[in-house]
């Protein structure tokens, strides 16, 4: 009985349509958060340290290098975790068991309600360092676009793990469907009989097909009489 039914998904080995799973909620943020991740990651590592006319690259953020570090760890980090949902996503159905689909869905909510929380501290923390730098610190048009890009896909990423951690949630609450166990074992015993209907008045009305039979040797039930003899 494990797997049928059970969080948000149908039967253990059903045939996955990639077309209906592509138009799923789920999957579209996923992909979104996937891109967002890379934008994040990508626009860091790209143009997010300046040159200051010495071989020392400097953080485009206010020359801290603790805010680069970070943003680069989160979309990082980020990027192969939607990469790896989205494997367990197509997979779930292949799950047969419903205590790992229940472990999978809670390992779910865990770490996107989590990451939501740290592209939240990666938002506030970029832009607080963003709005401290100044053009006699460092060449903002040298890295100015990509400290922007972080600064607002951090921002959206927080939209979408928040909507990844609601649809896991979702899941859950589902939890088993039980109708589907008992659909499951209606047909495997013999055809249940309808009971007779009542006849008016409360009494059940029932035909007979045998009729009754006297056994044998019993015509005569009546105890013979004695006759006294005459002399």
């Amino acid at each position: 009985m494990d797997g049928v039914g059970s969080f948000g998904a149908g039967r253990a080995g059903t045939t996955i349509d990639p077309i209906v799973f592509a138009k799923q909620p789920q999957t579209i943020l996923r992909v979104l958060s996937w891109i967002f991740s890379l934008v994040v990651f990508a626009s860091i590592v790209n143009e997010g340290y300046v040159n200051m006319g010495s071989e020392r690259l400097h953080c485009v953020f206010n020359k801290n290098a603790d805010a680069c570090n970070y943003g680069v760890f989160v979309g990082l980090v980020g990027l192969l975790a939607c990469s790896f949902f989205f494997l367990l996503d197509y997979k779930f159905s292949s799950i047969s068991s419903v205590k790992d689909r229940k472990k999978a869905v809670m390992l779910e909510i865990g770490f996107s309600g989590f990451w939501a929380f740290l592209y939240f501290v990666s938002f506030c923390f970029l832009a607080n360092q963003w709005s401290r730098t100044t053009p006699d610190e460092l060449p903002l048009n040298q890295g100015a676009d990509a400290a922007r890009a972080a600064i607002a896909f951090s921002f959206f990423s927080i939209i979408t793990w928040a909507g990844l951690t609601v649809r896991a949630v979702q899941k859950y609450l589902l939890g088993t469907d039980m109708t589907l166990f008992t659909t499951e074992h209606v047909g495997d015993g013999a055809p249940a009989q309808p009971y007779p209907p009542n006849a008016p008045g409360g009494t059940t009305t029932t035909e007979t097909t045998e009729t009754y039979q006297s056994p044998p040797f019993t015509e005569n039930n009546a105890a013979p009489t004695y006759q006294v003899p005459i002399y």
